[in-house]
């Protein structure tokens, strides 16, 4: 019997762990363990293992994990949290012959092709084109933008940091928002908005247009309020989704995507009640030109909840991925 592999997606929060037989992309034994518990990444494997009756001569000698912040470099130093490793260090310390790492955006975006239909949810109609690129993007913490080409052999990821390209307001509106988002942070990107901080900072900033008292300070409260028909509330779900159309149609122009556009992370499965109500598709065709083109491209929201994990899977043994 072979060993599994470990595979695992590590937030600034809580570090999600599984194993995976080889040749296969469905988890097992997933366990989410707290960062805050563990003084490193060694550490948590470790309990993790123990946890699972996978230590000693059951322990995998292959690792693919995704992190939320850079890998490119020997040190990985988390963002959200105190871990901070040398690869080598943990390689050697955990008895790894194979140890991969990669940005946990790039594994939402890998994660993709392993999901089932019945974990994709349309929001457009269209036809993908099964040898087109495919654009993953997602509001979260920030907004996670990816490509994901199929190779001749293996899907090939395109990281990216389309999260931080310029807000273009398009209406009346949006030029007033972007006044006050201007007012407030100097230069505007889109993950200013498109995200868990975002759509707060957009309730204010709808406040302050209409001359109102905030009353909410995070997503999740403005999100209740606008199901329990907040006015304002609404209007800012609203808007933060037509935005959020108008950027998903940009960045499917860019990379061509014709394969198709997924939106990932934890805030638009929240959502999905408001999207036919928000004008998300209007503002995802509506590139001039070039409607017709996006008009046949498929939106589809991906609620699976492990797809980081089935991403890590795939860049185990998947030679695009280094």
């Amino acid at each position: 019997m072979p060993r599994p592999a470990l595979i695992g997606d590590i937030g600034g929060t809580n570090a999600r762990f599984a194993l995976v037989t080889p040749g296969a992309f469905e988890p097992q034994h997933i366990l989410s363990l707290p960062c805050a518990d563990y003084a490193g990444l060694t550490e948590a494997v470790r309990d993790y293992l123990a946890r699972v009756e996978h230590s000693g001569e059951l322990a995998p000698r292959e690792a693919c994990l995704a992190f939320a912040c850079p890998v490119h470099g020997e040190r990985i130093s988390m963002t959200n949290n105190h871990w901070d490793f040398a690869k080598q260090e943990v390689q050697a310390a955990l008895d790894l012959s194979l140890f991969k790492t990669l940005n946990d955006f790039t594994a939402q975006a890998l994660g993709v092709p392993h999901v089932g239909d019945d974990e994709l949810i349309s929001v457009t109609q269209g036809h993908a084109d099964a040898r087109a690129t495919r654009l993953v993007i997602g509001p979260g913490t920030g907004l996670g933008v990816a490509g994901l080409v199929p190779g001749r052999q293996a899907w090939i990821p395109l990281p990216g940091e389309g999260g931080h390209v310029t807000f273009a307001p398009s209406d009346e509106r949006e030029q007033n928002l972007l006044r006050y988002f201007r007012n407030r942070y100097g230069r505007v990107s889109v993950e200013r908005i498109l995200s868990g901080q975002g759509l707060a900072d957009l309730y204010a900033a709808h406040c302050s247009l209409k001359g109102a008292t905030p009353r909410y300070g995070t997503a999740a409260e403005v999100t209740a309020a606008a199901d329990q028909g907040d006015a304002v509330a609404a209007d800012t779900v609203k808007r933060f989704l037509k935005i959020l159309g108008d950027v998903c149609g940009d960045a499917a122009l860019t990379l061509g995507a014709r394969g198709g556009v997924y939106l990932c992370g934890g805030i638009i499965p929240r959502l999905l009640d408001w999207l036919p109500r928000s004008r998300f598709a209007e503002a995802f065709a509506d590139k001039g030109r070039m409607n017709p083109y996006n008009a046949e491209i498929p939106v589809r929201v991906v609620t699976a909840p492990w797809t980081g994990l089935l991403g890590a899977a795939e860049a185990l043994h998947n030679q695009e991925v280094e």
